[in-house]
């Protein structure tokens, strides 16, 4: 006789299933009805938060995470907005915070809480952290250095910067290399200290920091500035004696130099030298060659050049077009200076206000009033860089 036993456990198996499917059909249905609110991620909440106080309370609370702590935008964001609430006390407390914590073992981290209190303006902080990096097991480099050298330069205090640069390196047994030694010619330069940079160059060369191509630059354009360009020229010897040979930024100076004291052909000369020993000139050398021959009043040699422009493959920029138009207005050559203005407003290149007053002037002069009604009317078409009273005062010249 067959027994109903397994049959009976069956129904019971089944109705057991789906009563189960139903109580979890009915749980999802209420995890849906009825969800959990999900946290915003602690960048998202950061980046949102305006509040100084609730600002510096959700970082500190993050200060494990390391999405936060490693993310350098979130770091910068935070303290900019806290120094512009003027609240420093929490910026120190935040950045010392993370000096004590795993990640302040680390240099590259540490570089970033000296530069953090450099952009926040607490330049004590920043000099400390660098004293102290022992105190929490960082090893200290040049990199660090640099960083607080750098800092340390915002202040344009001279005995201060000399004091850090000649007696922190023994005292912390750092070896300086020529990063720090282009930082503190490049801010004694600004300062116009320029024999003393000199002279840091050459004390730092007999110690075997040798200055490199930035070092040269730096003092070459700042005594030329200065309207030393005998000392200027010298350095300029020395560094091709001592084969540094100097590069765009610096040939760009030498350029400048000249073209400021009205000897365009001796600046074409050595754009020409350029091209001859293959170092590529740039749009802003020509642009300087262009303006010295407008400065001493050669029209043809300046279209010259910006012909040879295009025929050495480069493509005029807007301070190129700037220059070409506003020079050739000077010299009533407003035919050439509508043709290069026009093309220049087709590239979304706009000449300074005054230029294209200059131009429409001229051109209304000239009888050319349809060339000064297109001009007006690329302006119209382009208005963001032109204010609707800017664009009225070029149609009131016109219409005059």
């Amino acid at each position: 006789m067959l027994s109903l036993r397994p049959s009976r456990r069956l129904c019971h198996s089944a109705a057991a299933a789906a009563i189960s499917c139903v109580n979890s059909s009915a749980t999802v249905s209420s995890s849906v009805q009825n969800p959990k609110r999900i946290e915003e991620p602690a960048l998202i909440k950061l980046k949102s938060e305006r509040d100084p106080e609730k600002l510096f309370h959700l970082f500190k609370a993050n200060a494990h995470n390391r999405l936060v702590v490693e993310n350098r935008f979130a770091f910068e964001d935070t303290v900019s907005r806290l120094a512009g609430a003027g609240r420093f006390d929490y910026i120190e407390e935040l950045l010392e915070q993370q000096k004590a914590l795993p990640q302040g073992r680390r240099e590259g981290f540490i570089v970033r809480i000296i530069m953090l209190y450099g952009k926040a303006g607490m330049i004590k902080q920043s000099v400390d952290t660098f004293s102290n990096m022992h105190l929490f097991g960082c090893k200290r480099t040049v990199k660090s250095f640099n960083a607080t050298l750098q800092v340390l330069v915002q202040t344009r205090d001279l005995e201060a910067i000399q004091a850090f640069f000649l007696e922190m390196p023994s005292k912390f047994h750092v070896e300086l290399d020529v990063i720090s030694l282009n930082i503190v010619i490049k801010a004694l330069c600004e300062m116009c200290v320029l024999d003393r940079a000199y002279s840091i160059m050459v004390e730092m060369e007999r110690v075997g920091i040798r200055p490199d191509v930035v070092t040269y630059t730096t003092l070459i354009s700042a005594f030329y500035k200065s309207n030393r360009g005998e000392v200027g020229n010298g350095l300029w010897n020395l560094m091709v004696l001592k084969s540094c040979l100097p590069n765009l930024a610096t040939f760009n100076v030498r350029v400048q130099y000249l073209v400021n004291r009205h000897r365009a052909w001796e600046a074409n000369r050595l754009l020409k030298v350029m091209i001859k020993i293959r170092m590529k000139p740039d749009e802003v050398t020509y642009n300087l060659v262009i303006k010295g021959f407008f400065l001493i009043g050669d029209l043809k040699m300046a279209k010259r050049v910006y012909s040879a422009l295009h025929g050495n493959g480069y493509k005029p920029n807007m301070k190129i077009y700037q220059t070409m138009i506003h020079y050739l207005c000077r010299e009533g050559e407003f035919g050439m200076a509508y043709t290069i203005c026009k093309d220049s407003m087709g590239k979304n290149w706009f000449p300074s206000v005054e230029t294209i007053i200059a131009l429409l002037k001229g051109l209304k002069k000239n009888g050319q009033i349809g060339r000064a009604n297109v001009i007006v009317n690329l302006a119209k078409e382009r208005a963001p860089p032109f204010s609707s009273s800017q664009i009225n005062a070029f149609k009131t010249i016109v219409s005059e």
